[in-house]
C-alpha cells in the first residue's frame, strides 16, 4: 500500500519532534516539567524557610499525629517483649526449682 508524502502508516509510533495533534502538544510540554524545574527559578529562602514552614502549619498536626501514634506502637510493642520475657523467665525458674525438689520427696 503506497503512502501519500507526508502521511505515515497508522502502526508506526509517534518520533520525538512529532506531535501527536494539537489537543496534546500543551501536554506534552507540561509532562516533561520536573520537581527541579518547578523550583528553578524560585530564590534559596522560599525553597528552605517558607515551604517547609508552610508545610508544618497544613501538615502539622498530621504530623504529630502520626509521630504520637508510632512511638505509641512502639511503646506497647515494648511492653508486650517485656512480658513476655518476664513470664518465660518466670515459668523457667519455678519449672527447674520445682523439677529439682520433686527429687527430695
Amino acid at each position: 500500500m503506497k503512502r501519500a508524502c507526508g502521511q505515515r502508516s497508522t502502526d508506526e509510533p509517534l518520533g520525538q519532534d512529532e506531535e501527536a495533534g494539537p489537543g496534546l502538544q500543551g501536554r506534552k510540554r507540561s509532562m516533561g516539567m520536573d520537581a527541579k524545574g518547578f523550583f528553578e527559578g524560585l530564590p534559596w529562602w522560599v525553597k528552605w524557610v517558607v515551604i517547609p514552614v508552610v508545610a508544618l502549619a497544613l501538615f502539622g498536626g498530621l504530623i504529630a499525629s502520626v509521630i504520637g501514634f508510632l512511638v505509641g506502637v512502639l511503646f506497647k510493642v515494648l511492653l508486650f517483649v517485656l512480658i513476655i520475657g518476664a513470664v518465660i523467665f518466670l515459668v523457667r525458674k519455678f519449672t527447674s526449682a520445682s523439677s529439682s525438689s520433686r527429687g527430695d520427696w
